[in-house]
């Protein structure tokens, strides 16, 4: 069968529909599990997860989705394929894409310094350590750009804003006093803070905030109507719990560690590197859009060429990433040499994990999006979780 064919009947065998099922006849015969269940179900019985919403698609249609085990264990309440789940740093992407619809209007470069746009980050320091002693203040060997921001190259820490309800402008003030960990360009260090800072230049190169260009411009076009920072208290009632694991044994729950007070407080710094809540349904969205050049039901949101850049490694031999064979694209990781948990994702697989195990990659070759949503902390590694693989593996079982 030809691979489309193969994705079809894949999804009818193994995948829930998308919509509630018809209520059954007296002739009808209740639907076979799905595989997604078969394999994440023993995951939520052992108490590894919760719960999980796994979603597959291609660039025109959602060709499979399933909820499995619990939104909230206490109240014994099942997970649905429309709750929301804090997304973590599977937001980054997006802040990337918005960074480059500017670019795409001709009003920013991604080689452009970060200060042509946000004059407090003119003259930088660098705290350079020369042996085991001895620290000192220098000024770095040329200023961060757009484009170092996006590839977490820039040299940035990870300071958390100076307060849970501090703006954007005042977060991104704050992070600009910090003296950089190393030059410009030359090595990798994973950065929301630097994130955050496209965001910022979001606002200051659009005239808009962050929070309403995203609106206007990405969710709104695209359908993305359970994506936010803040969700209100219709959405704040379907946000899956986060959970960790017990002291002795299975899951107790946890805080989401970027959020102070409630879900639905404005006050909330709109963290660009971090801080959306979504669907799977809405993240898929995203992707689609992605692998069809940059528009989706006619709206077109990027350039295909903004779109080839945003997905090609843009770090050379630079090592990133927190699992072997990764590399960074504009925002996005991409998948260079497939292996370990990444072995069954082809070449040039783009995406981005979260905080809490949530996942999402879009495979160019195979014409295939992977959308994983779990609110599991305590992974060693969320990037490399046996959830992740165990998911990965099943849809690629479904599609040979």
């Amino acid at each position: 069968m030809k691979g489309s064919v193969r994705l079809l009947v894949f999804a009818s065998l193994f995948f829930t529909a998308l919509l509630p099922a018809a209520p059954m006849g007296p002739e009808a015969s209740p639907a076979q599990p799905s595989a997604f269940r078969e394999r994440l179900q023993p995951l939520v019985n052992d108490r590894t997860i919760a719960g999980a919403v796994a979603l597959v698609a291609n660039r025109d249609r959602i060709l499979g989705v399933e909820a499995v085990g619990y939104a909230d264990l206490s109240k014994g309440a099942e997970l649905r394929v429309d709750d929301l789940f804090w997304i973590a740093s599977m937001t980054k992407p997006i802040a990337a894409a918005a960074v480059l619809m500017l670019q795409d209007e001709g009003k920013l470069n991604v080689t452009d310094p970060v200060e042509n746009h946000l004059p407090e980050f003119k003259d930088l320091w660098l705290l350079q350590q020369e042996d085991s002693k001895e620290r000192k203040l220098v000024r770095p060997e040329r200023p961060i750009t757009i484009r170092d921001l996006m590839t977490h190259t820039s040299g940035m820490g990870d300071p958390a804003p100076p307060s849970p309800h501090s703006t954007l402008a005042e977060a991104v003030m704050f992070y600009s006093q910090q003296p950089l960990r190393f030059q410009p360009g030359s090595r990798w260090q994973y950065s929301t803070a630097g994130i955050d800072v496209l965001g910022r230049i979001v606002e200051v190169v659009s005239g808009k905030a962050c929070v309403d260009f995203y609106t206007d411009r990405i969710f709104v076009p695209l359908g993305m109507k359970n994506t936010t920072f803040w969700p209100n208290a219709r959405q704040a009632a379907h946000v899956a719990k986060s959970y960790k694991p017990g002291q002795s044994s299975g899951l107790e729950e946890t805080d989401i560690f970027l959020v102070k007070g409630s879900l639905s407080d404005r006050r909330r710094t709109p963290r660009p590197g971090g801080g959306l809540f979504s669907t799977a349904h809405d993240v898929a969205r995203f992707y689609q859009m992605m692998l069809n050049g940059g528009t989706l039901a006619g709206k077109r949101i990027l350039s295909s060429e903004s779109v080839a850049e945003l997905t090609r490694t843009q770090t050379g031999d630079i090592r990133t990433g927190f699992t072997a064979g990764m590399s960074w694209g504009l925002g996005f990781q991409v998948v260079k040499e497939p292996q370990g948990v990444t072995a069954m994702l082809s070449p040039g697989t783009f995406g981005h994990g979260g905080a809490y195990g949530t996942q999402s990659w879009a495979d160019p070759k195979r014409d295939l999006i992977y959308v994983l949503m779990i609110q599991r902390a305590g992974f060693a590694n969320g990037d490399e979780s046996p959830v992740r693989k165990i998911f990965q593996e099943t849809v690629a079982a479904g599609c040979h």
